[in-house]
């Protein structure tokens, strides 16, 4: 029985080779991604930018989601977020700050209560001002970084230093792409999108660490190649694994989009696009910084390019006769040598005239 195969045995792409096109690509991009941020922004949900919350519990034993989340928007309050949670009776509603202050944010409250009074009792309601949402936002960026700086040292302590710096440029073009994909797409950035950028960071780094790690297990096995020539190798020998884990991942995120709903599209989209920068990065980023931060003696490689010619020019020897001198004692003229003088032929030794006759019999 044959297994099945994402991608072909012994593959010998030169990916190194497209290193000079990747990173001013990535660069664009990740430009591109940061105007996106600073002009266009991003489509903060109620956890970032401020809302109430209220948590209801059906009358009747169940909780229609689509129901409230059509009900809510007919109140015309802005965006709307229903959740069901615990047990299927329960769910809550989110919405946005009203303008007017508190007193338009209790109105709000009360005309959600008018219109689902007859079917569901209000818990608990909660307002989370702006000063809530500043301190979700620094505490999910400290998370990030913190996050990356673990890493950071891991990697410094488990690797090469260059492996530790090629590692977080790579996971930073992955942050940066994620942030520019949120702006662009504009889709709700909330708790959830913080829980897919945290996950996108252990996922690319899973992705690095498989790579260097084949790196630097062929940099101690094979230590006269050269290095773009070692990483090729190394990025070719973890590619169908590489290519079974994104389509793996891909299948399972792709039925959360399909069937998931509304509450984790955001999440699940954000993944999608995640997995392939992801993959993307750790072989067009960080595998070819470390040609450029100098993983290995850059004049060693450069002999070990060079090696064939010299062993081309040492085996070629020119014939001794061709030239006495390259340069005369006089002028730069070449002077062709003197051809040796030919030895005279010998006669081969004729038989002597006794034994050319024949004895008598």
């Amino acid at each position: 029985m044959k297994l099945l195969r994402l991608a072909p045995e012994n593959t010998k792409f030169p990916f190194m080779r497209f290193r000079r096109v990747s990173y001013p690509f990535s660069a664009v991009l990740s430009l591109i991604a940061v105007a996106l941020f600073i002009f266009k922004g991003m489509n903060f949900g109620i956890d970032f930018a401020g809302g109430t919350v209220i948590e209801l519990r059906a009358k009747g034993g169940t909780a229609e989601v689509g129901t409230l989340r059509s009900l809510g928007e007919s109140l015309k309050l802005g965006d709307i977020e229903v959740q069901a949670f615990g047990n299927a009776a329960d769910a809550t509603l989110r919405f946005g700050l009203q303008p007017g202050g508190d007193k338009a944010q209790q109105a709000a409250v009360e005309r959600v209560r008018g219109a689902v009074g007859q079917d569901y009792d209000l818990r608990r309601v909660e307002v989370v001002g702006p000063r809530v949402s500043n301190e979700l936002v620094q505490s999910g960026t400290l998370g990030v970084v913190l996050s990356i700086l673990a890493v950071l040292t891991y990697l410094w302590f488990r690797f090469e230093w260059q492996f530790a710096i090629g590692a977080v440029i790579a996971t930073m073009h992955d942050l940066l792409l994620t942030v520019g994909f949120f702006s662009i797409t504009q889709l709700e950035f909330n708790t959830t999108s913080i829980a897919a950028i945290l996950t996108i960071v252990g996922y690319s780094l899973n992705e690095t660490v498989v790579v260097l790690d084949r790196i630097r297990e062929n940099m101690r096995k094979y230590k006269k190649m050269s290095t773009p020539q070692m990483i090729d190798m190394s990025i070719n020998a973890v590619l169908p694994r590489t290519i079974m884990t994104a389509t793996t991942v891909m299948l399972a995120l792709v039925a959360l989009v399909a069937f998931g709903g509304q509450v984790i599209r955001s999440f699940s989209l954000a993944m999608i696009w995640g997995i392939f920068v992801a993959t993307y990065s750790s072989i067009f980023i960080c595998s070819p910084m470390l040609i450029y931060l100098g993983l290995r003696n850059e004049d060693v490689d450069r002999k070990v390019e060079t090696q064939p010619e010299a062993e081309a020019e040492a085996d070629y020897s020119p014939e001794p006769e061709a030239f006495a001198s390259m340069y005369d004692d006089v002028g730069d003229t070449p002077v062709p040598a003197t051809p040796a003088a030919k030895r005279p032929a010998q006669k081969p030794a004729g038989r002597s005239k006794s034994s050319a006759r024949r004895r008598p019999k």
